[in-house]
């Protein structure tokens, strides 16, 4: 609880309604967290194909490409907490019926798969939402340390619980999906409960203009551009997670319990960087510091695909994790700092539908080349693929391999023009 009090400053402990969000962000992620486990072990348990993996990662694919931008749009319209309860009611009763028809074992394929995707469509038009409630529920000097809260909340979550949906699973996959409900409920709740300390951001009428501007800023800045295509096709090759219930079972030999430590490693790894990241400052060399992280992705990627041991493939996924957050956190940086702040809302649903989408769509090409190649070669290509991404990002973004500070002067004529 040291993010929610700090010596001479208010506590986030004083801001109900932040609490009660913490609390439903924390509870929902740990749903969300042991759902994604149950459903890639049990498609797998059920059919064997590593094709079905990667469709789960389509089916979660489509709706964030597809939704994003309108998504956001109807944040700006619309009561946000209102929009947060529907979307997690929907994902509630989706849940329910997975538990339903698994306890009475009339679950296949298409019906998971069908409520993977009822789930992704309530997800991608809750999160632009969610995240922008942020900001009216404490004072504006105290967002930074709201944020902070909330992402190590985010990171216990994908780091516990996958581990807690493995152990779970020994009861069976139907006592998880319960389980998952369970907290969708205690979300439910708090969201209830939420008031605004803070007036909401005004409301900005949908165009098609400013649907676009967003996308014409980052066309026009070659090291946001850089950035965020880096993460798309990094991410898109190097998807090896998604094989996870495939290189547990066949390759390492163990059980749900081993899939959720393997689930939770790059979490670990990631949360732990994140907490020194918190501590320590970037000046210089900041270009070739994201790089050289994507490059360590890449090889932690190849080493886990070509382990056979545990203990190995642990590492390398912790590994894999604390390399993703450096990036992470530069490329956010660069990002905001590189975007005035009349363009940030656009410029970020642009950016977040490369983050979320690179996700799912790796998780398809992964289940796709394990599909045709087999779990292990299509890791080892996905991590070659990597290393082949930076070297050519290197190449074709000089500036932003030169980079040496996160803040750089922005082009305000650019940021003005694309603002109108």
């Amino acid at each position: 609880m040291a993010f929610f009090a700090s010596p001479g400053a208010d506590s986030l402990l004083r801001h109900r309604s932040f609490v009660a969000f913490w609390l439903a962000r924390t509870a929902s992620g740990f749903g969300f967290q042991m759902l994604s486990i149950v459903v890639s072990w049990q498609i797998y348990a059920t059919t064997g194909r590593a094709f079905d993996l990667g469709l789960i990662g389509m089916a979660q694919f489509l709706p964030a490409l597809l939704l994003a931008l309108p998504a956001g749009h109807v944040a700006d319209q619309f009561d946000r907490r209102r929009i947060v309860l529907f979307g997690q009611m929907a994902e509630w009763l989706a849940i329910v019926i997975l538990a339903t028809l698994t306890l009475t074992h009339q679950a296949n394929e298409v019906v998971i798969l069908g409520l993977v995707f009822v789930i992704a469509i309530a997800k991608t038009l809750e999160a632009p939402a969610l995240q922008l409630m942020m900001p009216a529920l404490v004072p504006p000097a105290m967002l930074a340390r709201a944020m902070a809260a909330n992402s190590v909340a985010g990171q216990a979550a994908m780091m516990v619980g996958p581990a807690l949906g493995g152990l779970l699973y020994v009861a069976g996959a139907g006592i998880v999906y319960l389980v998952t409900a369970l907290l969708y409920v205690v979300s439910l709740v708090m969201v209830s409960r939420l008031r605004y300390e803070q007036e909401p951001a005004r409301r900005v009428p949908a165009s098609f203009a400013t649907l676009f501007a967003g996308v014409r800023f980052i066309r026009a800045r070659p090291d946001v551009l850089g950035v965020i295509s880096l993460d798309l096709f990094a991410v898109l090759l190097g998807g090896a997670t998604a094989l996870l219930p495939i290189f547990a079972k066949d390759i390492l030999h163990t059980g749900p319990w081993g899939l959720g430590l393997l689930r939770g490693a790059p979490a670990l790894g990631a949360l732990l960087m994140g907490f020194w990241l918190s501590r320590h400052t970037m000046e210089r060399r900041v270009g070739m510091m994201m790089f050289a992280a994507v490059a360590g992705f890449g090889v932690a990627t190849l080493v886990f695909a070509l382990s056979d041991l545990l203990w190995l493939s642990l590492l390398a996924l912790f590994a894999l994790g604390a390399f993703d957050m450096v990036s992470m956190v530069i490329r956010g940086a660069l990002v905001q700092l590189d975007t005035p702040d009349a363009m940030r809302g656009r410029v970020s649903a642009v950016n977040s539908i490369f983050i979320n989408t690179s996700n799912q769509l790796g998780e398809f090409e992964s289940g796709l080349m394990a599909a045709w190649l087999g779990a292990v070669p299509a890791a080892v290509v996905g991590g070659i693929g990597t290393l082949a991404v930076v070297g050519l990002w290197m190449a074709w973004f000089p500036s932003l391999r030169r980079r040496q500070r996160l803040h750089n002067e922005p082009k305000t004529e650019v940021g003005a023009a694309d603002a109108q």
